[in-house]
Formats: C-alpha cells, structure tokens, sequence
C-alpha cells in the first residue's frame, strides 16, 4: 500500500469528539487536507473549536454534518477522500444489530468513494480486557493485541455490560472483513487506554468519562470508578492516541486487520488521581475531594478479588513502540494538562482551600 500523499484529504468521523478533536488538529498540523464529519455543523457549542483553527479559514478543513444513524451520510463526503479516520461512537451498545448496520453503512460509503485506500478505526481496551468473569484476567493476564476476551462465556451479552466491547470487537472485524473482500483499501485498529489529557472544547468534558470525572473531583466529589469495578486507571494521553492513530494512516508496513494497543502502561488508583492535582498544581490550592463508592454490596464484597485481578494484569505496548515508534507522556503530564484546560476552556471552578475556610 502506497503513502497517502503529502495534502492529501482525510475524513474524520467524530470530530467533535475528544479523540476525533485532537486527530483533526495534528492532521492540519501534518499538512494535510481535512473533511471534519460531525452530527450538526451548525451546533456552534461542539464545533466552534473546529471552525477556530486556522484550516478552516483557509478551506483546508472543511465541516460537513454527518448523522451516524443515517445510512448515505458519508456517500458525498467521502468521495475523492485517500484516507478515513473513523473515531466517531454510535448511540447504543446494546443493540449489536444496529451497530452492524452503521458499520455496514460506513463500509459502503467507503466502497462508493473509490478513493479511500486507508481506514483506521478507533475501537478500545474493551475489545482486549472486557470480560464477563473477572478471573479470566488472571487466567490470562498479559494484555497485548493479541489479547481477547473470552467470547464464548454464555454470560458475555450486550445487554448484560458487555455491549461496548462487544461492539468494538465488532467493529474491528467488520471493517477489516470488509477491506479483504474490497482488495482496495485496508483497515487497521487503534485500541486506546483510558484517555486523559487536555480538552479542546467545553463540551467535550462531558462526553468522555476520565476527564469528567477529573472535573467531578475539581468540583468536590467523585465516583470509585467510572468504568470497570475497581478497576485502576491504564492511561494514554489523548494526544499520544490521535498521534497514533496518524501514525498508523501513514505506516505502510501493516497489513490489513491488525491492531495496536495505544496506553503508556501505568497504572494508579482513582484515589491517586485525585491527591496528583494537588502535588501537580499547589498553585491551585485545590481542596481535595470526597470519593464515593456507587457499587452494590454484593461487588464492594468482592473489591479485594477485583483488585487483585487487576494488579495481576501485565499491560504491555512494546508493539506500538516497536512498530510506530511510538513514546507516551507520563499520566502525571495528562493529569495536569486535563485539569489546566478543564479550568481554562471548561470552565471548570474548583473548590479551593480558601472556599473550604469560608464555610
């Protein structure tokens, strides 16, 4: 497969997402052409990001909407395009037939284009370690590309929790089945930690749950976890994924169907989190937090079970560094750009100390 071309156009579904935001911004920076595919381009709220880079005062990004639910949405916008980065998330996990048919959709706008030569989809750690019995990760606990839950335990289902790992796994397989049949283009999986990192629009504190949950903490509270029971933090900075996911548009050395796992492979506690803004930022005088634990007593019986688990966990991501050449920033680098733009493009006001003395 050739190198898409120095200006060549990209497309980007769900751009004015957290990934989708920072995957358009280093394109532009790569000197690329850009087709930013969001739901409303007239909803100023999560695109005025968008249309205040300088790209989009040249035409070098262009906005178009796209609604995900629609099948043809992409048919124009695709056309003439030499490469896709599809992070965007469709609005309902639990129904693994719906998430077929937007992927059938997106497959045949793909198709349609006649252009497009490289797909790279954004699927998740979910498709490596989402698994029904919690005991499967110390059966198996080295956690690389080749990792994949246990698919065959009766209990895995969509609508018993597993539904978004089910979907990027779906995802995955979908669109690289697709690409072998097509023998046109070919389609290659990023699989990202839990993304922290600076956000690019307010809206965009919302609409993933490690960043929100850093806001909850500058606010005053927070929750055990956010995703996995007692579960540690495995992080990737969120400019380290869309890097990746570049990378891999670009590479042409990986064949159709394989995937990379993007996250640093550290590891911290909730808990930990929250006490880093402090040691990060003692400018701020933050205040702490108060931690709330939303599980039933019948999963906070088994926490030790669950952490144990956890812990036992290898994370490895010598593939990506190996075969990107990729490096991480550290989480405390992540941690303290979130917070930094939770406050200055969040709008985010935090308990202080002094907040705390006035009571």
């Amino acid at each position: 497969m050739e190198q898409i071309k120095q200006g060549g156009t990209i497309a980007v579904t769900g751009s004015a997402g957290f990934i989708g935001g920072w995957v358009v911004s280093l394109l532009l920076d790569r000197g690329y052409r850009v087709r930013a595919c969001v739901r409303d381009v007239d909803d100023t709220k999560k695109t005025g990001f968008l249309k205040a880079m300088p790209g989009y005062a040249s035409g070098r990004l262009t906005l178009h909407s796209a609604d995900l639910d629609k099948a043809g949405c992409f048919d124009d916008i695709f056309k003439g395009c030499h490469g896709l980065v599809h992070t965007s998330h469709v609005s309902n996990y639990t129904d693994q037939n719906y998430v077929q048919g937007v992927c059938d959709h997106i497959i045949n706008s793909i198709n349609l284009s006649g252009t497009i030569e490289k797909v790279v989809v954004t699927s998740s750690i979910a498709a490596v370690i989402g698994e029904t019995d919690i005991q499967e990760l110390v059966r198996r606990p080295i956690c690389n590309e080749d990792r994949f839950p246990d698919e065959k335990n009766p209990n895995r289902s969509a609508k018993g929790g597993q539904g978004y790992s089910m979907g990027k796994i779906l995802l995955e397989r979908s669109f690289s089945d697709a690409a072998k049949s097509s023998d046109r283009w070919n389609s290659i999986t990023c699989c990202p930690g839990d993304n922290v990192g600076p956000i690019l629009s307010a809206h965009q504190k919302e609409v993933g749950p490690w960043q929100h949950n850093i806001e909850t903490m500058l606010l005053g509270q927070y929750t055990e976890n956010v995703i996995g029971a007692y579960r540690p933090w495995w992080t990737v900075d969120v400019r380290d994924t869309a890097e990746a996911h570049i990378r891999l548009l670009e590479n042409t050395d990986l064949k159709n169907g394989q995937r990379l796992i993007a996250w640093s492979t550290e590891s911290r506690e909730v808990e930990e989190v929250c006490a880093s803004i402090n040691r990060l930022l003692p400018e701020l005088a933050f205040a702490g937090a108060e931690k709330v634990d939303p599980f039933p007593e019948q999963i906070k019986e088994r926490k030790a079970e669950f952490r144990a688990a956890w812990r036992g966990c290898q994370l490895r991501n010598d593939r990506i560094k190996s075969v990107l050449g990729m490096s991480f920033r550290s989480i405390d680098i992540s941690i303290r750009d979130c917070v930094e733009s939770l406050l200055s493009v969040g709008g985010v006001q935090p308990k202080t100390k002094s907040d705390r003395k006035r009571l």
